[in-house]
């Protein structure tokens, strides 16, 4: 059987190592378009920052491992650009070489990620303009932060984005970051943003809001930021203002208008033994009950790890996402699952909220610091339809209590009810998602 991969990054290679592991037989194909495979892309700021000494530590196995190890054909600087259903061949482009290739399959996985939004604005190209979504980004950035540059300017205000504003800011740069929103952090409703807005001051970051980013000024190098309201100079510029999915090149496979694969729960396409997995896909969000579209290293691996199953004749089912995230700004931790109240609105639910502010342990034992908690609950029900959580201590604990309420539909009145852990160093007796939700009406 000839399993053929595009994407040797975490839904592919996940993928791979369940065929690998059930059909001994396997004749297992990689398409990778760049060189490098199974790198762990949320470690790159960590990378930038410092916390991470070696950009090394980010790869988990190489293509020759792959190839050594396990028999696998794991292709580089290879791009897929069409695909021929009725024949079943994956046709593209060697860039080793120059030359087309063609592959053929009986089975196919696309795991082609998703890429980042890059805007036409006019200076673009400029040597100090940059992305970050891959090891060559950050290799690059880091080169020009070598050459000694002060000013660093962010335009966009998620995850990335207010992961690189601390990496700039730990290693000493003025960072300022544009947002063309009201408020950073877009995945939390406005009220719990305030708190990432006070740790920025605290630090010095210097966040700028309601400007959208029109050109960059500047002949080999930007030197300023312009936006619809004012000029912002510069030394070295982050745009991070989201990503797509990396579908552009099929065209009989069923897409979102986002252009997100369609696919079911064990990650079939619309077209027989076509698969797909990851950021290029949807997933289903078991709390909205519909399709979705969450690119996050967590859902790709999860998919990956089903789609391959599936090619191989093993029946598993992909059961959803409740939509959880967590990232680290500073001194504090900002984490988040299910639906905010924006979103809530936007999905229909008739809803209320509660906001707690509390202590991540016992409020009487040394260390407990603040926690500031938002739960929103459908109003008729009462059930719980997502978390918000801010803290320096003990958000990540509490987002996967809340993620683990989302996924088995508990309401506001079984959250106080669980029995969660107690002793001083690590809680109260009454934990502060209790306390929250015994504020429900």
């Amino acid at each position: 059987m000839n399993y053929v991969i595009i994407g040797g990054d975490a839904a592919g290679m996940s993928a791979a190592m369940q065929i690998f592991k059930y059909d001994e037989r396997a004749n297992i194909t990689i398409i990778e378009r760049g060189e490098i495979y199974s790198y762990a892309q949320c470690g790159l700021p960590y990378v930038l920052s410092g916390d991470i000494t070696d950009i090394e530590n980010l790869i988990v196995r190489t293509p020759s491992m792959y190839q050594k190890k396990f028999g696998m054909n794991a292709l580089t600087k290879h791009e897929a650009t069409a695909i021929d259903e009725t024949k079943k061949v994956v046709t593209g482009i060697n860039h080793h070489t120059g030359e087309a290739f063609s592959i053929d399959y009986d089975k196919l996985l696309i795991a082609t990620g998703a890429n980042p939004n890059r805007p036409s604005w006019e200076g673009i190209n400029l040597a100090n303009v940059f992305l970050l979504k891959d090891i060559p980004d950050l290799e690059a950035i880091m080169e020009k932060v070598d050459d000694g540059i002060e000013r660093v300017t962010i335009i966009g205000g998620g995850y990335v984005g207010l992961e690189v504003a601390e990496s700039f800011c730990k290693l000493g740069k003025h960072v300022t970051l544009i947002n063309r929103g009201q408020y950073v952090g877009k995945i939390f409703d406005e009220d719990m943003a305030t708190y990432i807005h006070e740790e920025a001051k605290k630090h010095s970051i210097h966040f700028v809001f309601e400007e959208n980013t029109e050109k960059f000024a500047g002949t080999v190098r930007a030197t300023h930021v312009i936006t619809d309201q004012t000029e912002h100079e510069t030394d070295l510029v982050i745009v991070s203002i989201g990503v797509h999915p990396n579908t552009e090149f099929l065209h009989s496979i069923q897409k979102t208008k986002k252009g997100a694969i369609i696919v079911n729960e064990r990650m079939e396409t619309n077209i027989r033994d076509v698969y797909a997995a990851g950021d290029c896909a949807t997933q289903f969000h078991r709390v909205k009950k519909a399709d979705d579209y969450i690119p996050l290293g967590t859902n790709a691996n999860k998919q990956g790890r089903i789609a391959g199953m599936n090619m191989v004749g093993v029946d598993r089912t992909f059961k959803g996402i409740v939509g959880s995230s967590v990232l680290k700004f500073m001194d504090l931790t900002l984490g988040k699952t299910g639906l905010t109240e924006k979103d809530a609105t936007a999905a229909g639910f008739e809803h209320e909220a509660v906001m707690y502010k509390g202590k991540h342990i016992a409020a009487y034992f040394p260390g407990a610091e603040d926690l500031y908690m938002k739960l929103v609950y459908e109003k008729n029900t009462n059930l719980l339809l997502g978390g918000q959580v801010i803290g320096k201590a003990g958000v990540d604990k509490r987002i996967d209590v809340l993620a683990t309420a989302l996924y088995n539909e508990m309401t506001m009145d079984e959250l106080e009810e669980l029995d969660l852990s107690y002793a001083p160093p690590y809680n109260g007796v009454w934990d502060p998602i209790q306390k929250a939700a015994r504020k429900a009406k």
